[in-house]
């Protein structure tokens, strides 16, 4: 295999990540093809003059972002779909926005944590639970705490706001709490926030926009509701994760939408099977939510063709796209065609759900349609929430409490599947297993016994986990719990999943 691949040892990115980029310009070229075979690791390290880790890394990456795959026995291939020389219509330019942000993070230690919605949270991630099946079924009058008895919080969309540096907190509230009160109003959000948020996208998830494409919003729920507001008409048909985010669901159809699950599988979105007719549809691709798939590479590219041959707006929420456990954490959908998606982000699950600032990136003219409709409603995010914000992107307290919160969730996860056996409690097949543990501050047990009996039991032990049931808008095709670990410590995960595991192997 002739491929131009070269290792610059005086070049500024690590050589992991030049390797990773310049595989990735070789596929997206067409040099190499889907289904060619990749030399071994071992083999490529000595034609580059290389390590053998550097090689293995660039693979881990690769793989994760769904470029290659691997064939027990057989070694490692470009993956189907991964080329897009095949007139397809799809940016060629995937190599630099996947480019970015690969070398953050790449050991089993070095990503991690960001939680997710069925907890509580400033989104609307708990809050918004439909009455009936969708609320967390419990046994007794409420959940442990309630009724006077100690609890171990294991519902996911909890940070761990413990972890927060109490010093460069007061010192951002104090940053705030310094500027003269205004009376002007800022629909858009703080022209230096977006500016810093800008800064701070690019680095941390290769998003790359003009502070004029960005809009400061109440969180990702906020979000939605503004998105809603401006594009949708009664009637509207508009796509949704099955299973997905409920308040999402919430959101859409109180504006009147037409609501169209969409299945997902163990990879997230299944794109060869989207609707016809949709006006938007809003997916969670770095870690599907609940279930924790990451859109691979030729899916996404599959969802940027189908977005611009229909019309049709992609609405990317990535709630915890920060943190990974395998490799660096995956690149923003946003950046294959920043035409035909709408990104979302939000500090709930990075620092606390009481701060309500979340932010969307958009075309420059729907931003301004957006921004419009925000003026009209009075939605907007608060001003000294805006200002701390900013404090602490711009002292680089964010991006350090970030890291430390990898770690954190890195050592959280590690107990929560050390004490399910690894993802195969009861002996394996569908019962006892884990799905979605290499991201997030989330992930899902797989239970060949009722979740909601379990759960139940659980709750009257002491520990307050999730159901897969309140996820579904249909019926429920996965039985499961979904298990957070923002909300406790390690040692009481290893507590609590020690009993979660005794449940489900339970007769």
């Amino acid at each position: 295999m002739d491929l131009p691949l070269a290792a610059d040892r005086a070049g500024p990115a690590p050589l992991t990540a030049q390797l990773v980029g310049q595989l990735r310009a070789a596929m997206t070229d067409g040099q190499l093809a889907a289904g060619e075979r990749l030399p071994s690791t071992r083999a490529l390290a000595a034609t580059m003059g290389v390590s053998r880790t550097v090689v293995t890394g660039a693979y881990a990456q690769l793989f994760a972002e769904g470029w290659i795959e691997g064939r027990h026995g057989s070694g490692t291939y470009v993956a189907d779909g991964a080329s897009t020389s095949d007139g397809t219509g799809v940016s060629h330019g995937t190599g630099a926005s996947y480019g970015a942000g690969v070398s953050h993070g790449t050991g089993a230690a070095g990503a991690s944590g960001g939680a997710r919605r069925a907890g509580a949270g400033a989104d609307g991630r708990a809050a918004h639970a439909p009455a009936g099946r969708g609320r967390q079924p419990v046994a007794g009058a409420g959940p442990p705490a309630a009724r006077g008895r100690p609890v171990i919080e294991l519902r996911p969309g909890i940070p761990w706001t413990a972890g927060i540096d109490r010093a460069a907190w007061r010192r951002a509230w104090r940053s705030a709490g310094a500027e003269t009160p205004t009376a002007a109003t800022e629909p858009q959000g703080s022209a230096a926030l977006r500016v810093a948020l800008g800064g701070y996208l690019r680095r941390s998830r290769g998003v790359r926009c003009a502070s004029g494409q960005i809009m400061v919003t109440r969180g990702v729920a906020g979000s939605l509701g503004l998105i809603a507001a401006a594009l949708l008409r009664p009637g509207d048909r508009v796509g949704v994760e099955e299973p997905g985010y409920p308040a999402a669901r919430a959101v859409f159809a109180a504006h009147g939408a037409q609501l169209v699950p969409c299945p997902v599988d163990a990879d997230g979105l299944v794109t060869g099977a989207l609707p016809a007719g949709l006006r938007l549809i809003y997916t969670t691709p770095a870690h599907q939510y609940p279930l924790g798939g990451r859109l691979p590479v030729p899916r996404r590219q599959a969802l940027i063709a189908w977005a611009r041959s229909t019309g049709a707006l992609i609405v990317e929420d990535d709630y915890d796209g920060e943190f990974r456990y395998d490799v660096g954490p995956l690149p923003a959908l946003f950046g294959l065609d920043p035409g035909v998606v709408v990104y979302l982000g939000t500090t709930t699950k990075i620092l606390t759900p009481a701060l309500r600032v979340g932010w969307l990136v958009a075309g420059p003219e729907l931003v301004a349609r957006l921004v419009d409709v925000a003026a009209g409603l009075g939605e907007w995010a608060g001003g000294p929430a805006q200002r701390a914000v900013l404090s602490l992107i711009g002292t680089g307290d964010l991006e350090r409490h970030i890291r430390r919160m990898r770690h954190e969730y890195a050592r959280r996860r590690a107990a929560m599947t050390a004490a399910l056996g690894g993802g195969d409690v009861g002996g394996g097949g569908p019962a006892g297993r884990l799905l979605g543990e290499q991201a997030g501050m989330h992930m899902v047990l797989r239970t060949g016994r009722d979740a909601e009996e379990i759960a139940g039991a659980a709750c009257e032990r002491g520990v307050a986990v999730a159901t897969l049931a309140r996820y579904f808008a249909g019926p429920v095709t996965v039985n499961g719990l979904v298990l957070g670990y923002g909300g406790a410590s390690s040692g009481e995960i290893t507590r609590a999943c020690r009993l979660l595991a005794g449940l489900v192997t339970a007769s």
